[in-house]
């Protein structure tokens, strides 16, 4: 059967799934965004619903004042005994912890904290109960770094045995998201190497003992895109497999799509499936020689597949907010306030361009780009408020429509933030009457600007996408261009939003 990827589009890194029963529940890292660690549920691989978050507690995930692109790196889902557990690191402040649930869809436990450093921890139980953790980084100083092992207790975080390295990797730079997994009596360790940029690959050792040692497969990199230039998709990498109730198995990794012509993405690293079967020698083989495609096939498991779309609509119905939405760092909670029809935006002193700040912004991921995002405003707009929607990558890279008021009367205007340039680039003089709908229309150049008037849209301006990539960030970013509405100094309220793929 033929599927298409990325199986989740838009700011979906690192992967990592587990399967109880027909089930299959997958995660991905969330860096600076709240709640961290989004859950989702497919009976098939294919059509994935968005069920809860791992991480939605203050006391959970601490990501006050952290810098872009830290927070929550690379988590690992597993099941084991009638519990979930998931382990990740807080590279804002804590290091590696793991939280459990006997509730996929419930409250998840606070943190047990892991004294081995290092980064992209895993979980793995061995046929005799004992549960390890691995991860990748330094003992200390002097060690080399590599790939580390322990015996823990998964409910407490406790250390049963000392950190052992038992691997330095396949020789690729930065050997990292280590998963052990174990079949016909190998213990396999597949890795991410090559750095999470162009170079990625996915590698993978075996050896008799979970200590090693490890030889490598004699294919390695057994998923890679380096090679492949002309290929729409790229830096492939950060794998994880799962076998299916029919006794299929299926790799899950990162990836990107590049906007055309240039070696530049804006919709973040996105979530990929490929087939994967076992050679005579009992080594994994992915795709077509190591490369995946837009297109593939294979035997899914569950029911068939069904038309897959992203779109979203809220017409906030309920007191609560949407699971799709996402806040920057841990939000102001007194700053939002849920209705029956409407949600209300109160801004305070952090805005978008807020360093380490917490803007009041609700944001859902772009996931194409032909994409589109509408919000209609309402309300009172006070001398120097701001409020509007944004495409945002971070508090150093977006672009703002939003109402104003001025002096002499309301102004719809297009904020530029990009790099070291903050400028107003374009404003028109509106008659505001209590609300206002605004616009953002993207495609693989562009972002437009427009707001409705009583003739239709009027367009305000536009902005390169090339600019809220992740590879021209002025430090080392992972994450991905979101699409928000937000409101700072004053109040607003938001009666309808939505956000969708475009033909």
């Amino acid at each position: 059967m033929k599927y298409e990827n990325p199986i989740l589009p838009g700011f979906h890194p690192d992967p990592s799934i587990c399967r109880v029963g027909e089930d299959f529940y997958l995660i991905t890292s969330t860096f600076e965004f709240f709640p961290g660690v989004p859950i989702y549920h497919s009976k098939n691989l294919i059509n994935w619903e968005l069920i809860n978050y791992c991480l939605t507690d203050d006391t959970q995930l601490s990501l006050h004042n952290g810098k872009p692109s830290s927070g929550i790196y690379a988590p690992t889902l597993r099941y084991h005994d009638g519990t979930f557990f998931m382990t990740t690191t807080n590279v804002t402040r804590g290091g590696n912890f793991i939280v459990n649930t006997d509730d996929i869809y419930g409250k998840w436990s606070e943190p047990a904290w892991v004294g081995q450093g290092g980064i992209d921890p895993s979980l793995f139980w061995d046929d005799d109960g004992t549960c390890y953790f691995v991860s990748n980084g330094s003992a200390n100083r002097e060690d080399g770094g590599g790939i580390f092992l322990c015996e823990i207790d998964p409910f407490t975080g406790e250390m049963h045995t000392a950190s052992r390295r038992i691997s330095k990797g396949c020789g690729g730079r930065c050997a990292e998201a280590p998963h052990i997994y174990k079949r016909n009596g190998w213990y396999y360790l597949m890795l991410a190497e090559g750095g999470t940029e162009y170079g990625h690959m996915v590698t993978i050792q075996r050896a008799r003992d979970i200590y090693g040692p490890y030889e490598k497969c004699p294919r390695t990199p057994i998923l890679t895109h380096r090679n492949s230039p002309d290929s729409p998709i790229q830096s492939t990498g950060h794998a994880d497999i799962v076998e299916d109730q029919n006794g299929n198995w299926w790799l899950l990794c990162l990836g990107i799509r590049p906007l055309p012509k240039v070696m530049l993405h804006n919709l973040g690293r996105e979530t990929f499936l490929s087939p994967l079967s076992w050679d005579d020698e009992g080594w994994p083989t992915i795709g077509n020689g190591g490369v995946i495609a837009l297109e593939m096939e294979g035997e899914l498991p569950g029911p068939a597949p069904q038309p897959v779309s992203f779109d979203f609509e809220d017409r906030f119905e309920t007191d609560e907010l949407n699971l799709r939405w996402n806040f920057v760092r841990n939000p102001k909670r007194e700053c939002y306030r849920a209705e029956k029809g409407r949600v209300i935006l109160i801004g305070d002193g952090d805005g978008l361009s807020t360093s380490r700040g917490a803007p009041t912004m609700i944001a859902v991921r772009q996931q194409a780009f032909r994409a589109e995002m509408q919000a209609l405003l309402a309300g009172e707009v006070q001398n120097g408020q701001y409020a509007g929607i944004t495409a945002f990558y971070n508090s150093d890279y977006h672009y703002d429509i939003l109402i104003t008021k001025e002096k002499d009367g309301f102004y719809v205007c297009l904020r530029k933030r990009v790099a070291d340039i903050d400028v107003v680039a374009a404003r028109h003089k509106i008659n505001y009457s209590g609300s206002i709908r605004l616009k953002i229309e993207s495609d693989e150049e562009w972002y437009t600007f427009s707001y409705e008037a009583e003739d239709g849209f009027v367009e305000l301006g536009r902005g390169r996408a090339t600019l809220l990539c992740t590879e021209i960030t002025h430090t080392m970013t992972f994450t991905g261009t979101y699409f928000g509405i937000f409101c700072e100094n004053g109040e607003i309220g938001v009666t309808f939003a939505s956000a969708k793929k475009l033909p």
